[in-house]
């Protein structure tokens, strides 16, 4: 079941807002990213974000579902009513993931 849009907005705006965080729409659901890097999932109308192990520390309980059926398990965030928890959340694990990988042709 595809995320309700509204709800995938009012999760962009607790994490942060749209200057810094955007969603795309993948695997039916959408990619949530921060500052171009994405850091997790929205699916079935649910907040999941990638584990790292800053983010457990901010975790105020851990549940650990894979967004989708096949996927690795990820933070599954029930709270998505306090918009300093996510934004915090959403900046350590952003921050904590490495930066991607430029794909340049070589010659």
């Amino acid at each position: 079941m595809a995320s309700n849009p509204n709800l995938v907005q009012y999760i962009v705006d607790q994490c942060g807002g749209e200057s810094l965080i955007s969603v795309r729409k993948m695997f039916g659901d959408y990619g949530i990213y921060r500052q171009g890097k994405i850091f997790g999932l929205i699916s079935d109308n649910g907040l999941y974000i990638k584990p790292t192990e800053q983010a457990r520390l901010l975790l105020r309980s851990e549940v650990m579902r894979p967004p989708y059926e096949g996927a690795k398990p990820y933070f599954y965030i029930e709270e998505v009513d306090d918009r300093e928890y996510l934004t915090a959340l959403a900046k350590i694990t952003t921050d904590s993931l490495p930066d991607s990988k430029s794909k340049s042709k070589s010659k």
